[in-house]
């Protein structure tokens, strides 16, 4: 199993939240990939929220979100 991606891509989930939390714009992103789009940057925050594993204590349920794939 590789790192989650955004469908159509080989953007990580990891590196959108690196650049996230790094300072830079969701607009910053997308001007630096252009193949990614402002759902894309939205599905891989719900998917990072969605199997966080501080979340209530739980293990990750799924690696997949509707966009993202791994």
């Amino acid at each position: 199993m590789g790192k989650p991606v955004i469908s159509g891509t080989r953007i990580t989930v990891e590196l959108i939240l690196e650049k996230l939390a790094a300072g830079e714009t969701p607009q910053q992103i997308l001007e630096a990939h252009p193949r990614l789009s402002d759902e894309g940057i939205k599905a891989a925050l719900a998917f990072a929220a969605q199997n966080s594993t501080t979340r209530k204590g739980k293990r990750p349920e799924s690696r997949y979100c509707h966009i993202c794939k791994s």
